[in-house]
């Protein structure tokens, strides 16, 4: 916003740390950031399991050989279409509670299945839809890679046929960047990771899978360290723009490009290798989780009420107080002779500041309004949107289903030609008319000229 309000100006963009010290020399306000913490992790965390747990790691590397490179970590993340986290905001000082944002009511559930590797690259996201057919607009209309892969379930989560379907996605796309002879794959708990057939796909493909101790992937996790969280911020504030230009209902449409908008912003090479280095996996550090083990759980102390003060007026924010203003500089000026002119200016100051905030409310507004027909071109467009089924259960890739619509579209154009080819063969030999009443061409029987024999 203080970007837009310079540019209106023909000035230039504020800079880096332009918002925290804004806050810090404006007394009226403070930033708070609200984190959530579970309280079943914080009990459960054991110092002495974690040692254990680097311990195995340390171990299983040096026994099977595997390079740093070849260190894997996948997990399933959550999400609801049209759920809001919680962010930093900048709020009145005064204020007690924490601020609250509208969101919108689509909860339908999208599991996200991620991969990182401690080189600092991700595999392609493996995403789960809630429903049983794949949509044509979700790879002709939305702007995702072409090896992203989506699936299909009754609820939108994981199950075991699709964790083996993800095994062969993260296969295909790591094997040919393996360093070593094996690749290490850092496991949840979860049962589709203890499957018979995903365990025995591993094996075939020379991936050892280490499972992490329970209630601990908050700090032996790197994709829970350092790249869900990011993730999911981002998401919200793409959320939170489409509720800004009134985009109130989200689908699976909409959520597509503002989760790959979010994905590139989270998983980043520098939070991907954050990411293993704050697990102390890459390189293996057990004192960088176990220095955050000790948690002291407490209730905060409310802080005291602040004294309510009266809020004086000085600069006019409507058209009513604006003439008033003048009207009183007017008068200043009439009776002003010999005294100082501190009033006047002072008046005249107050007159200047209140009209660049209405102009800077106006410039605002425009931009509110441009935001707007956007968004209104973006809902016209979606009511168009084409809804056609092209598979039903399965995985497609973004590029497969690129293949098969564009497959769909060379048959129909073909069969399209063979009727029209048809349809002129069919009018080329179709028979003459003949008269009813002589049987010869080129008339009908009310300009036949044949005389009608009446028989009594």
């Amino acid at each position: 916003m203080a970007d837009k309000l310079l540019a209106a100006r023909g000035g230039e963009q504020v800079g880096v740390n332009w918002p925290s010290t804004f806050v810090k020399r404006t007394d009226s306000l403070r930033t708070c950031f609200n984190q959530a913490y579970d309280r079943q992790r914080a009990l459960c965390e054991d110092a002495t399991l974690i040692k254990r747990w680097f311990k195995l790691v340390e171990e299983t590397k040096a026994e099977l050989g595997i390079c740093d490179e070849d260190v894997y970590n996948f997990d399933e993340a959550g999400f609801m279409m049209g759920k809001i986290t919680t962010q930093l905001v900048i709020t009145g000082a005064e204020r007690r509670g924490r601020p609250k944002s509208i969101q919108p009511g689509n909860r339908e559930w999208v599991t996200l299945i991620a991969a990182i590797s401690a080189a600092g690259w991700s595999v392609p996201p493996f995403l789960i839809f809630a429903g049983q057919y794949y949509l044509s607009a979700w790879y002709k209309e939305a702007e995702i890679p072409r090896d992203w892969a989506i699936a299909v379930s009754d609820n939108g989560w994981t199950n075991n046929e699709l964790g083996v379907e993800w095994l062969k996605h993260f296969n295909a796309h790591t094997q040919a960047r393996s360093v070593g002879a094996r690749r290490l794959l850092i496991i949840d708990g979860h049962k589709s990771h203890q499957s018979l057939e995903f365990q025995e796909l591993c094996k075939e493909n020379n991936i050892h899978t280490l499972c992490m101790p329970p209630h601990s992937s908050h700090l032996l996790q790197p994709l829970d360290v350092g790249c869900f969280s990011p993730l999911k911020r981002a998401y919200s504030r793409e959320v939170e723009s489409l509720m800004r230009n009134h985009i109130n209902h989200i689908t699976k449409l909409e959520f597509l490009p503002a989760f790959k908008a979010a994905f590139d912003q989270a998983f980043t090479p520098a939070n991907i290798c954050s990411a293993f280095r704050g697990a102390g996996l890459v390189p293996l550090q057990p004192e960088a989780v176990l220095s955050k083990v000790d948690v002291q759980l407490r209730t905060p102390t409310p802080p005291a009420a602040l004294p309510e003060a009266p809020w004086v007026a000085q600069t006019p924010s409507n058209a009513r107080e604006l003439e008033a203003q003048s009207s009183l500089i007017r008068e200043r000026v009439r009776q002003h002779k010999s005294s100082s002119p501190a009033s006047i200016i002072m008046a005249i100051d107050q007159l200047k500041k209140g009209a660049e905030v209405m102009m800077l409310s106006a410039e605002l507004m425009r931009d509110r309004i441009s935001s707007l027909e956007k968004a209104n071109s973006a809902a016209s467009e979606r009511r168009r949107r084409s809804k056609r089924r092209i598979q039903k259960h399965g995985v497609l890739t973004k590029g497969a289903g690129e293949d098969i619509l564009a497959q769909n579209e060379a048959d129909q154009q073909i069969a399209h030609e063979e009727r029209q080819g048809g349809a002129r063969s069919g009018l080329s030999q179709r028979a003459q008319r003949r008269c009813t009443r002589c049987k010869e061409t080129g008339h009908n029987s009310r300009t036949c000229k044949t005389d009608t024999i009446n028989i009594e």
